[in-house]
């Protein structure tokens, strides 16, 4: 079984003006997701500002939203290093506290040969009997897993499950699909090419957008996964120039203004991230009202 279908958030993490986690305001915007019908919480990715969290932060970060979700919908948390080392224990403590399933990014950095990259993830999976997603994301880690070498994780370790796909190359994922027959949990990690990853077999998206847009990403599997192909694909050209925005600055600075923007106040990002710049800001507003968001600052 899939860990999840549909639209799954990779929540921000949210910050007072000191750049302290604002718990208060993750609990509520977990509320807010689940209400608005979204099917997964991905906790501590990138989206979430894993990179600058303490060790201590993000473990208490994946312990409060799994408590607070409390099995409503499922919670994945991000438990990925450029050690493997760290990844195995960050990913026994998730496990502990009851994550529904692991989000392990690819080495970043120190990056690995694809036999380093088979190491690491068997021993991550070796160690913790979760379900794991390997995330694939070589524009920032320098790192790509092949399709041969996911395919050789996904039939030799049992709990190596799904891949969230972010290469942009939709003929590297179709490699990937016929090497796995079909059978690997396949993740969109890019909001503007949900549709086609779900035609390729795909169950869904971990989102940025979903974080301002819950339902209509939602919409946008669903509607695919039963049948209205064209409602879908409509949905996902409607919302292409808001994404375009939300990615014209390193991810998340553009969302979590467009959530400020929203009067969500999520505070503000840790260095080196900063704020978005004005003209960006604005055009970013101006795609959000054109989508039919409330901004309201």
């Amino acid at each position: 079984m899939a860990i999840f279908k549909g639209a799954g958030v990779a929540i921000v993490t949210p910050m007072h003006e000191d750049l302290s986690i604002n718990y208060n305001k993750l609990e509520e915007l977990l509320e807010e997701q689940i209400t608005a019908g979204t099917d997964a919480i991905i906790i501590c990715g990138t989206t979430g500002e894993s990179a600058t969290l303490s060790e201590e932060e993000h473990l208490e970060a994946i312990k409060f939203t799994i408590d607070k979700v409390a099995k409503r919908i499922p919670v994945i948390a991000g438990t990925g290093s450029n050690s493997t080392h760290t990844a195995v224990n960050m990913s026994k403590d998730a496990a502990e506290y009851g994550a529904d399933g692991l989000l392990i990014v690819t080495p970043y950095y120190n990056k690995g040969t694809q036999n380093g990259l088979i190491r690491h993830y068997t021993t991550i999976a070796e160690a913790v009997k979760k379900p794991i997603i390997m995330y694939n994301v070589p524009s920032r880690t320098g790192c790509n897993i092949l399709p041969p070498t996911v395919a050789s994780l996904f039939k030799n370790a049992e709990n190596i499950v799904g891949i969230k796909e972010a290469t942009g190359n939709i003929s590297q994922v179709a490699k990937v699909m016929e090497l796995t027959d079909g059978k690997i949990d396949l993740y969109s990690g890019n909001d503007d090419q949900i549709v086609p990853l779900l035609s390729l077999g795909g169950i869904g998206v971990i989102s940025v957008l979903s974080n301002i847009a819950p339902k209509e990403t939602h919409d946008i599997v669903m509607k695919y996964l039963e049948g209205d192909v064209a409602g879908s694909r409509d949905l996902q050209i409607r919302a292409i120039s808001l994404i375009d925005e939300l990615f014209c600055e390193v991810n998340p600075i553009p969302v979590k203004a467009a959530m400020n923007l929203m009067g969500k106040d999520v505070g503000p990002l840790r260095l080196p991230l900063t704020e978005m710049e004005p003209a960006n800001q604005a055009r970013l507003a101006a795609a959000m009202r054109d989508f039919g968001l409330n901004v309201v600052k």
